[in-house]
């Protein structure tokens, strides 16, 4: 922009020059083609710089009388020297005011023009507005010399601006780059403010500590599923060194019998990891409308009692939902000492499934870790007989993967809220 600036102030002198130049020439050539000589020029033209020459090229006048020099030229700037015009001569009275105490190099925009008869050839010159001149040349100094200057200096103080603001920056890639897998507790520097770093380092922080949870999480859970899969194992194992070693002395159908049940538990262990694991990782997949209430009847007939207050439908994946009921109501006729109730409701647009026992119930502090993985409580309820303690932790997750919660109230009350599905 201070280019064009500057070239365009430029190209405005020169055309005020040559506009100005070709006024005089047009005014000389006018004088020749009336019949003037151009002896007689020097007596007709006042403050105009010209020179006139014949078909031959000879100088046949001119103001000021020139020395060495000429101004033939066709549109464009010449430079006369001071020892290349003579300003005292008769001849160079009254040619312009430029001439008047210059001792300066005198810079014209010279243009040419024809006598009428083609017998002259006319050259007609104009100075540059000097306080124009000055100020372009000012500006492009200004420019040329002193821009460069200033954007190197803006250049380096946005550098040491940009350094110092990217000093928590990489403070935090520091800490990130000495973070291992097994020391996740560890925190990025938090530098104070609302800036976009600020919430980066937030950002990440909140980043590493949900990594520290799962990582706990799953290490506490495959030490968990090992010392569960280690019981059922050596149960096995032993019943079969026993019966091996003695195998006159046992019953082979009673033993066979034990490392059934004992295969049997492996299995839904088993099968209840893959299921956490596949809930861990992805959605219900084959989604589809379901009726709340058919599940609870088709799971709880025979096993429960069942209340049903509304029809809600929920999207979902059928055979895992009917996991959850079961789960819940295995769970309440285990703790229960004669009756368990199954009700289905609407609530405010969610699907609402409470399974109920008139069991010993779990005490509020317990009533959110129950639904941890092989969480077993030993004191308000008995110890599950048979269970991996994975029942209420796979109803956690299967609704957590529908959208829903599982909460206990009331002490011996699991409650699943779901959201309901409009149908038109």
């Amino acid at each position: 922009m201070s280019v064009w600036f500057v070239l365009q102030a430029q190209s405005r002198l020169e055309n005020t020059a040559a506009q100005l130049a070709d006024a005089h020439a047009d005014a000389i050539v006018q004088l020749l083609n009336t019949g003037a000589r151009p002896a007689d020029l020097a007596l007709l033209v006042r403050d105009s710089i010209y020179e006139v020459k014949d078909r031959n090229g000879t100088s046949v006048a001119s103001c000021p009388v020139l020395r060495e020099a000429t101004l033939a030229a066709y549109d464009t700037e010449i430079t006369l020297r001071p020892y290349q015009y003579d300003r005292s001569a008769q001849a160079s009275v009254g040619c312009g005011p430029e001439l008047r105490g210059l001792d300066d190099d005198l810079v014209l925009h010279v243009v040419h023009a024809d006598s009428g008869d083609s017998r002259y050839d006319v050259f007609a010159g104009v100075q540059l507005d000097p306080e124009g001149q000055a100020a372009v040349d000012s500006a492009r100094t200004v420019l040329f010399a002193g821009v460069p200057v200033v954007a190197l200096l803006i250049s380096v103080i946005a550098w040491l601006a940009v350094r110092r603001s990217l000093r928590p920056v990489e403070a935090i890639r520091a800490e990130v780059a000495e973070i291992g897998a097994h020391d996740l507790s560890r925190r990025v520097p938090d530098p104070r403010g609302r800036d976009e770093i600020a919430r980066l380092a937030g950002t990440m922080n909140t980043m590493l500590e949900r990594l520290d949870e799962a990582v706990t999480r799953q290490s506490r859970f495959t030490s968990d599923a090992s010392h569960e899969l280690r019981t059922p194992l050596a149960s096995l194992r032993t019943q079969l060194e026993v019966l091996l070693a003695h195998p006159d002395r046992l019953d082979w159908r009673h033993a066979c019998e034990n490392a059934l049940l004992d295969v049997t538990r492996l299995q839904d262990l088993v099968a209840d990891l893959v299921l956490l694991g596949k809930l861990d990782h992805a959605g219900p997949d084959h989604l589809e409308a379901v009726p709340l209430s058919e599940v609870a009847e088709a799971v709880a007939a025979g096993r429960a009692e069942v209340v049903v207050g509304g029809t809600p439908v929920v999207r979902g994946h059928r055979s895992r939902l009917e996991r959850l009921v079961r789960n819940l109501v295995d769970n309440a006729r285990r703790h229960a000492v004669s009756r368990v109730v199954v009700e289905v409701s609407v609530v405010d647009g969610w699907a609402v499934l409470a399974v109920e026992d008139d069991g010993p119930g779990i005490p509020e502090a317990d009533r959110e870790r129950v639904f941890d993985r092989f969480v077993r409580l030993d004191d308000a309820r008995a110890r599950d007989e048979g269970g991996s303690g994975l029942g209420l932790a796979i109803v956690a997750d299967i609704a957590r993967a529908h959208g829903g919660t599982a909460v206990v109230e009331r002490g011996s009350r699991f409650v699943v809220r779901l959201p309901e599905l409009k149908t038109s």
